[in-house]
């Protein structure tokens, strides 16, 4: 490493102002900073680091997903067998689950990193600044949030729309409005809803799976219950659907919580997401308040639908309605995002709380958006600059009163 780190030292002046690739400083620095503690503390600005900077930030995100992204790698095998009729057992074929998946999932992942790096290069040598943080993370949210069977270009322009759209427009990282990752998924939603939703997107080669097995849906949990919605709870099909969510349900919830369904690659397993949002909490960088408060709104909406009980959706028990579609994932690695994220501790409690309460209500309320943690995200991504403001005039009124008092 100190090898390495004189390599660095030396090439150093060829990059710096007046150097021989002095335009390329910004992939130098890049590259620098993430192998090595950055030599130079922040002068000026609202946010004073020491050298555990941005990046090292990032990266601990980026460790958080890593059980998400290994258990989707293994379940995209898994679930892909399993429709084949092949493996069925959980420990039989783990090898053959494993390498499949990778084949599938990591293409996805290098075309997110290469595209999003890339275009984050190009904006860095145009406006002549350092390569920013914020794509570490994003670069892998984006695949994990996408179902296996999305093509590769698709991957690459809803990551061009996120990085530029959704973020260098603002200014880039610190400066975006809405999650970037978040924004990525809803324009491929949007632009492209037959690889996005359905049944056919979410196991790895389901269109030719589903001519040779006999029965074959390639269905989600949230795809089975919301075609109940609007439904008696007493017919036959509300009825059918709802005994493949009991104790021994292929979604149930044992299985919804260790994530052995089908899904986006990332969002299936609520324990791999529990163990991210552990390290994230652990480290001080995930915000507990608004996994917490999250967790106590879908909670709260899912109570409500139960007593309501007009159909299968609406009766499934409130904790499987939190361990199923991408309600943890959404919760743990995007809810928090600390820029699109509300700021205040006050506003935590609220932003988290109204997250998890119109992510279960729109998935309830509306099919045509079962999986409804994106959309709550988004919305409250909008919301949470309003949410901090009223937050600081309510502090700022009762320090008046206080001083009011004090002086009287």
């Amino acid at each position: 490493m100190k090898f390495l780190q004189n390599i660095v030292e030396k090439l150093e002046p060829q990059f710096e102002k007046g150097g021989k690739f002095e335009k390329l400083w910004p992939l130098f620095d890049g590259f620098a900073t993430f192998a090595f503690v950055p030599k130079h503390p922040t002068s000026k600005g609202a946010h004073i680091r020491d050298g555990v900077d941005l990046k090292r930030t990032m990266i601990t995100v980026v460790i958080a997903m890593i059980p998400c992204l290994i258990f989707g790698i293994w379940n995209t095998g898994h679930q892909h067998f399993l429709a084949q009729g092949m493996y069925a057992g959980l420990g039989d074929g783990v090898l053959e689950k494993f390498f499949f998946g990778a084949w599938r999932v990591l293409p996805l992942v290098v075309v997110s990193y290469a595209v999003g790096l890339g275009v984050e290069f190009v904006f860095c040598i145009i406006k002549r600044h350092s390569i920013q943080e914020g794509f570490l993370v994003s670069g892998m949210l984006i695949p994990l949030c996408m179902p296996v069977d999305v093509p590769l270009w698709m991957v690459a322009v809803a990551t061009i729309f996120a990085v530029v759209i959704g973020k260098e427009v603002f200014g880039g990282t610190g400066m975006n409005i809405l999650n970037p990752a978040l924004t990525a998924r809803a324009f491929l939603f949007f632009a492209y809803p037959t690889k996005m939703s359905g049944n056919s997107v979410w196991i790895a080669d389901s269109e030719n799976l589903r001519a040779n097995v006999d029965g074959f849906s390639g269905a989600t949990a949230l795809g089975d219950l919301a075609s109940t919605v609007g439904i008696d709870k007493t017919s036959e099909t509300a009825t059918a659907v709802m005994s493949s969510f009991g104790n021994d349900g292929f979604y149930s919830m044992y299985n919804s919580f260790m994530g052995f369904i089908p899904g986006s690659i990332g969002e299936t397993s609520a324990l791999a997401c529990l163990i991210g949002a552990l390290i994230l909490i652990g480290s001080g960088i995930g915000s507990w308040k608004i996994m917490f408060s999250a967790v106590v709104g879908g909670l709260t909406m899912a109570g409500i639908f139960n007593l309501a009980g007009a159909n299968a959706f609406m009766d499934l028990n409130a904790l499987h309605q939190l361990l199923i579609g991408g309600f943890m994932f959404g919760v743990v690695f995007m809810a928090t995002d600390p820029v699109s994220a509300a700021h205040t501790e006050t506003g935590k409690w609220i932003y988290g709380f109204f997250v998890g309460f119109f992510g279960i209500m729109i998935r309830v309320f509306n099919p045509a958006y079962p999986e409804g943690m994106m959309m709550s995200i988004l919305f409250m991504n909008v919301m949470a600059p309003l949410i901090d403001h009223y937050v600081l005039q309510a502090n700022i009124k009762k320090r008046q009163k206080r001083m009011v008092i004090q002086t009287a």
